[in-house]
C-alpha cells in the first residue's frame, strides 16, 4: 500500500460492463460538436465485485478494504488522514450532493484547513470563484459571471447548498476543468490545431499509458459511431481532460487538504484524476463513490462506496 491507500491503483474493472444510457458523461461532451455539455466520464456498472451494493441499505458506507460497512466516525477517521479526498457524483442526484456536503462539513467543522476543487468550473473563472468564496457575489451575479447554464448546464439547485456553505465559511474554491470547448476540439483534430490561447490550458504532462483507463475509454468509443474521429484523438482528449484537472488540484493543494468534487467516472478505480494527482505530489488520498441502493457495483471501484437512497 502507498501512503495509506487501501486498494491497488489502476485496478482493472470486472469483465462485464453495463453502461447507463442516462448518465451524464463523456458521451455528452464528445457528441456535441460545438463544445458540448459539461459532464464527466461515464461511470460503469459492474456485477462481479466483492459484494453487491444492493445487499446494503441506503446510508451504508462500505470499505473496499473489507467489503463491509463502517460507521461514519470510522470512515471520517480514515478520511482525515488523507491530503486529497475525492467525492464522486452522478450529476443529477441530489442525494449524491448531500453526501459531498456532509463530507466537506465534517472536515471543515473538525478544524481542517480545507479547499474544495470542482470539476464544474473551468480555470478561466478562478477569479470569479475567489470572489464567491470571499462572500463578494450574490447568487445571480455568480451564475451570470460563471456562465453556469452555458457551461455546466445542470440545475444549479443541485449544487446550491454546497456553494452556499463554501461562501458562508469562506472556504477556498478551486476551478479544476479546462474550458469546455477544448476537449471536443482535441477529439476531432488532436492538440496540434488548437489556438495558442487554448494550448495554454493544456497540462504540462499527459499520461496516455494507463492500460485500464484506455480499455474503459475504448468501451465508450465502441458504443457510439463517431464520424471522422480517430480513437487516439478521442483518448487523448480524455487524458488531457483528466490530467488538466489533476494538475489544477495538485497546484492549488498547498499544505492543507482538498476535497475534489467530480463525476464518478473521473474517480472510479483511481485511474482518472486520483492517480494523476498522486503522480504529481505522492500524497495520500481517498476516493468516495456514491452509488444507488439498487445497483450491483464492484466494491473495489473506490476506497469507499456510499449507498445513496
Amino acid at each position: 500500500m502507498r501512503d495509506g491507500m487501501k486498494m491497488q491503483a489502476g485496478k482493472q474493472p470486472g469483465p462485464t460492463l453495463r453502461w447507463r444510457a442516462a448518465a451524464a458523461g463523456l458521451i455528452f461532451m464528445f457528441l456535441a460538436a460545438g463544445g458540448g455539455m459539461g459532464g464527466c466520464a461515464m461511470p460503469h456498472k459492474s456485477d462481479p465485485g466483492k459484494a453487491p451494493v444492493k445487499a446494503f441499505a441506503p446510508g451504508t458506507i462500505l470499505s473496499a478494504a473489507t467489503g463491509m460497512p463502517v460507521s461514519f466516525d470510522e470512515f471520517m477517521a480514515d478520511v482525515r488522514t488523507a491530503r486529497v479526498v475525492y467525492v464522486g457524483e452522478k450529476h443529477t442526484s441530489a442525494r449524491h450532493h448531500e453526501i459531498q456536503l456532509r463530507v466537506i462539513r465534517a472536515l471543515h467543522d473538525g478544524g481542517i484547513r480545507l479547499a474544495v476543487g470542482m470539476e464544474m468550473f473551468d480555470r478561466s473563472y478562478q477569479t470569479v470563484l475567489d470572489l464567491w468564496a470571499a462572500g463578494g457575489l450574490d447568487e445571480e451575479t455568480f451564475l451570470r459571471r460563471t456562465h453556469w447554464y452555458a457551461n455546466w448546464r445542470f440545475d444549479y439547485g443541485l449544487y446550491r447548498s454546497i456553494l452556499d456553505y463554501i461562501r458562508a465559511e469562506q472556504i477556498p474554491l478551486v476551478a479544476l476543468n479546462v474550458p469546455f470547448s477544448i476537449p471536443p476540439k482535441i477529439r476531432v483534430g488532436g492538440t496540434e490545431y488548437l489556438t495558442e490561447y487554448e494550448k495554454g490550458y493544456l497540462p504540462g504532462e499527459v499520461d496516455t499509458q494507463i492500460s485500464a483507463h484506455r480499455r474503459y475509454v475504448e468501451e465508450v468509443f465502441k458504443q457510439h459511431p463517431f464520424k471522422n474521429v480517430r480513437f487516439e484523438d478521442f483518448y487523448l482528449a480524455q487524458c488531457v481532460w483528466e490530467d488538466a484537472m489533476a494538475e489544477a488540484a495538485a497546484v492549488h493543494l498547498g499544505d492543507g487538504m482538498m476535497v475534489v468534487l467530480a463525476g464518478n467516472g473521473h474517480i472510479q478505480y483511481k485511474y482518472g484524476i486520483p492517480e494523476r494527482v498522486f503522480k504529481r505530489n505522492r500524497l495520500p488520498y481517498r476516493t468516495i463513490y456514491p452509488v444507488a441502493a439498487d445497483e450491483a457495483t464492484d466494491v473495489s471501484v473506490a476506497d469507499y462506496l456510499w449507498v445513496a437512497d
